[in-house]
């Protein structure tokens, strides 16, 4: 094993991969583990988050904060050790920039065979409604874009209230529309999660209101998860409030986003986003998609 010169909970900090033997209890848990991955693999990577509910809710794992910093910490020892793949777990934290370039010109006509097979036209073509869909929790953005992305929704995460120029930004997309905007939102169940989204709808709608230039420009904010029926329909965990938050007057418990399980949050979110779209029209679109495909896989050297 290697290590780095650092400390790590007074132990010295493995660099690299590196084995490890871990105790019969924490293999147990590792098992549990790989169980929860492999039951949710449509939708990995799943975040530690979403892990620890999972170990909560069907093996009655301990539902506290020093539970949840040992599982993040045996995940880390695990994936070093190569006994969980690291792409199955999201921990986020880099912010990517790509540089596009082609390695010469078979490689561009390989990359423009590609582009052919996966072409996708606007799916909200011909709908009442364009939509957008937002999330608290950038790790979540991934799983919610599996799901959206289908209809060619946006998925929009944020981590807490946004700044003037993002709100901005989402007003003048609803000006530009001549049909509403539609924003649908997940978020945690508690007063600052309820408050983001309130705000950002309200503010928004605001200077639609005041822009649009037509009046069928408008913001209608929809909050799809989380909700005080799905936390009980689900029984998810919960906790009380944080004294702290000025806004948690009236509240007597909280839910995290991420104690729904995986499916249950897709389905929740499909079945929402199918309510504001005309599923004949859309129909009327994935046709004339699939005939603009074998279009372009007919050009020359388009399907090389």
């Amino acid at each position: 094993m290697k290590y780095t010169a650092g400390r790590e909970n007074g132990r010295r900090r493995p660099r690299g991969y590196a084995d490890w033997r871990p105790h019969a209890a924490t293999s147990v848990l590792l098992d549990q583990v790989n169980a929860i991955l492999d039951e949710y693999a449509t939708y990995l990577p799943l975040t530690v988050r979403q892990i620890f509910y999972r170990l909560v809710g069907k093996y009655g794992y301990e539902k506290t904060e020093n539970a949840y910093g040992r599982l993040a910490e045996h995940l880390v020892r695990a994936r070093r050790a190569r006994l969980i793949p690291f792409d199955w777990i999201r921990d986020d934290g880099i912010s990517y920039y790509p540089v596009n370039w082609f390695s010469g010109v078979q490689n561009f006509h390989e990359e423009t065979a590609r582009r052919a097979r996966q072409y996708r036209r606007d799916r909200l073509a011909g709908q009442e409604f364009e939509i957008e869909l937002w999330t608290e929790a950038a790790g979540m953005a991934p799983q919610l874009a599996y799901i959206a992305h289908d209809y060619s929704i946006p998925v929009y995460s944020s981590g807490g209230f946004l700044s003037l120029t993002a709100v901005r930004s989402i007003a003048e997309r609803g000006v530009a529309f001549s049909v509403p905007l539609v924003i649908l939102h997940v978020g945690d169940f508690d007063p600052s999660g309820v408050a983001i989204f309130d705000s950002i709808a309200a503010d928004a709608a605001a200077f639609v209101e005041a822009d649009r230039h037509v009046a069928t420009s408008r913001i209608i904010a929809e909050r799809v998860a989380l909700t005080v029926e799905q936390v009980e329909t689900y029984s998810l965990p919960t906790a009380p409030p944080k004294t702290s938050d000025s806004r948690s007057k009236g509240w007597t418990e909280t839910c995290q986003l991420e104690a729904l399980a995986p499916d249950v949050l897709a389905d929740i979110v499909r079945e929402e986003i199918l309510e504001w779209i005309d599923v004949d029209v859309l129909q009327d679109v994935l046709e004339q998609e699939r005939a603009d495909r074998a279009e372009l896989l007919g050009l020359p050297r388009g399907g090389a």
